[in-house]
C-alpha cells in the first residue's frame, strides 16, 4: 500500500511528460540528444540571421546528407551487434563506379543499374561477413583491409576518372517530389505527404494506448499523449510548409522519401523481429546469447551484409546527387556515421542503440557543418569542433554507465537509484532472449569455460 502511494506520488508533471516517449535511461538519452539538436537549429537559426531554416536551406540540408543518414541505419546495427565498419566509404565509391559504367559503357537502363549496384553490395557484404562470422577475424580488421581493398578497386575500375551518369539516374539523389492539381503557392505533393503523416502520428496514437489498455499494462496519462501528438503535428506541418514553399521546381527530396521507408522498416525490423531481438543480445552478451540458442554467426553474416547492401544504396544517392562517379567518392564517409551513431546514444560496447537516435545524431552532424559553412567557418575549424562533439557525446555515455545511475535527462524525470536505473536501462535497449537449454547445463558450461 505505501509503495503504491509513493507511486501516485511521483506521478504527473514532468514526470509523466517523461513518459512521452517511454521510460528508462535510454529515453533519457534520446531526449538530451533531440534536446541539443534543437538547441543548436535555434542557435545556428538566430547567428546566421534566419538562413537556416530558409526552405532552400533545409532542402540542400537533406540531399548533402542523406547518404550519411542512410549509412548512419546500417551502422547502427552493426555497432549494436558489438563490432564496426570502416569500409562503407569505399563500398560506396566502388558501387558507384560500377553503376556509372554500367550505364555510360554497358548501356544498362537506370533500374537495372540500381538493381546491379544493390547486388554488388550483397555480394561484398556476403564476403565480409564471412570472414567475420565465420572464419572469426574481427570486423576492424576485415573492414579496414575492406577498406584498401575497394578503395582500390574504385580507382581500378575508372582509371581514376570521373564517370557520368544519365539524367534519369539523378532523380533518386537529387529528385524531388512531383508538382500536380491546383496553384496552391505550395508544392501539394509535400503538402499531401506532410498531412498524411500528421494523421498517422495521431492513429498510431490512438492504437498504442488501445494496446496497452488490451494488454493491462502501464500507459501515459492522456493528456500526454494528446500533447505528444500535438507537438509532434506541428513540427510535421511546419516543415511541411518550409520544403514546400521553396523556390519553383523544388520540394521534398526523393532521397528524403528514400531515407524516410528505410527509417520506418529498419526502426521495425530492430524493434519488432526476432532478428532485431538477437542483435541487441549478441551485442550486450554474446555468451549467453549463444547459450540461449541464438545464432551468432548468423547474425554477425547479416549485419555486415546489410551495412555493404545500405552502403551501396548510399553510394548510388551520392552519385546520382552530383551527376558523376569519381575517385574521391566516399572519403571520410565511415567516420560520419560511426559519429551519427555514437551521438545517437550508441553504447561503445555495443548492446545499446535506436535507428532512431542514430538518425537525431546524424542531423546533429548535418546542422553542425550546415551552420559552420553558413557562418563561414573554415573547415579546419569544422573538423575540431566536431570532433569535440563526438568525443563530449561518448565521454558522456562511458561516465554514466561507468557511474550506474541515470543520466541528467533521467534525473530531472525523477531518476531512482542506481541499480533501478541500470535495470530500467538495460530493460529498454535489450530485449530478453529465453533460454533454450538446460539451466544446470548452462551453469556447468559456465563454469568450464
Amino acid at each position: 500500500m505505501t509503495t503504491q502511494i509513493e507511486e501516485k506520488k511521483k506521478s504527473g508533471g514532468i514526470r509523466d511528460l517523461g513518459k512521452m516517449f517511454g521510460g528508462g535511461q535510454s529515453t533519457g538519452r534520446q531526449f538530451g540528444i533531440l534536446g541539443a539538436l534543437v538547441v543548436i537549429v535555434l542557435l545556428f537559426e538566430i547567428l546566421t540571421g534566419g538562413k537556416t531554416l530558409d526552405p532552400v536551406n533545409l532542402i540542400n540540408l537533406v540531399n548533402q546528407n542523406a547518404y550519411v543518414l542512410v549509412l548512419a541505419i546500417g551502422m547502427v546495427m552493426v555497432i549494436i551487434a558489438g563490432h564496426i565498419d570502416l569500409s562503407v566509404g569505399s563500398v560506396a565509391a566502388v558501387v558507384g563506379i560500377i553503376v556509372a559504367q554500367s550505364m555510360t559503357q554497358w548501356n544498362f537502363p537506370w533500374p537495372l543499374a540500381i538493381v546491379l549496384g544493390l547486388a554488388v553490395g550483397a555480394v561484398i557484404g556476403a564476403w565480409q561477413g564471412w570472414w567475420v562470422a565465420y572464419v572469426g577475424v574481427p570486423a576492424f580488421i576485415v573492414t579496414l583491409a575492406g577498406m584498401l581493398i575497394f578503395r582500390g578497386l574504385n580507382q581500378l575500375i575508372g582509371n581514376a576518372n570521373t564517370i557520368p551518369v544519365p539524367d534519369g539516374f539523378t532523380f533518386i539523389g537529387g529528385g524531388f517530389l512531383p508538382e500536380w492539381g491546383p496553384d496552391t503557392g505550395y508544392n501539394n505533393s509535400t503538402l499531401l505527404l506532410g498531412i498524411v503523416i500528421a494523421v498517422v502520428i495521431a492513429l498510431l496514437e490512438v492504437r498504442t494506448r488501445r494496446s496497452q489498455s488490451r494488454m493491462g499494462s502501464d500507459k501515459a496519462p492522456l493528456w500526454v499523449s494528446v500533447f505528444k501528438v500535438v507537438v509532434l503535428d506541428a513540427v510535421v506541418i511546419y516543415f511541411t510548409f518550409l520544403f514546400a514553399g521553396g523556390r519553383v521546381g523544388t520540394s521534398f527530396p526523393v532521397s528524403g522519401i528514400i531515407l524516410g521507408v528505410l527509417i520506418i522498416l529498419y526502426s521495425f525490423v530492430t524493434r519488432s523481429t526476432i532478428f532485431g531481438r538477437h542483435i541487441y543480445a549478441v551485442g550486450g552478451n554474446s555468451h549467453a546469447a549463444e547459450l540461449s540458442g541464438v545464432k551468432i554467426k548468423r547474425v554477425n553474416f547479416y549485419v555486415m551484409m546489410n551495412m555493404s547492401v545500405l552502403a551501396a544504396l548510399a553510394g548510388m544517392i551520392a552519385v546520382a546527387r552530383s551527376i558523376s562517379s569519381g575517385p574521391q567518392d566516399g572519403l571520410g564517409w565511415e567516420l560520419d556515421a560511426i559519429a551519427a551513431v555514437f551521438i545517437g546514444g550508441a553504447a561503445v560496447s555495443g548492446g545499446i542503440g535506436t535507428v532512431a537516435g542514430s538518425i537525431v545524431g546524424g542531423l546533429v552532424i548535418a546542422v553542425l557543418n550546415n551552420g559552420l559553412q553558413l557562418l563561414g567557418v573554415t573547415s579546419d575549424w569544422v573538423q575540431i569542433i566536431k570532433g569535440l562533439v563526438l568525443l563530449i557525446a561518448v565521454g558522456i555515455d562511458v561516465y554514466s554507465h561507468r557511474r550506474g545511475g541515470p543520466s541528467l535527462i533521467g534525473r530531472l524525470l525523477g531518476g531512482r537509484g542506481r541499480r533501478e536505473s541500470a535495470v530500467d536501462a538495460a530493460g529498454a535497449e535489450q530485449p530478453a532472449v529465453l533460454p533454450t537449454s538446460d539451466p544446470a547445463e548452462d551453469s556447468a558450461r559456465s563454469l568450464t569455460s
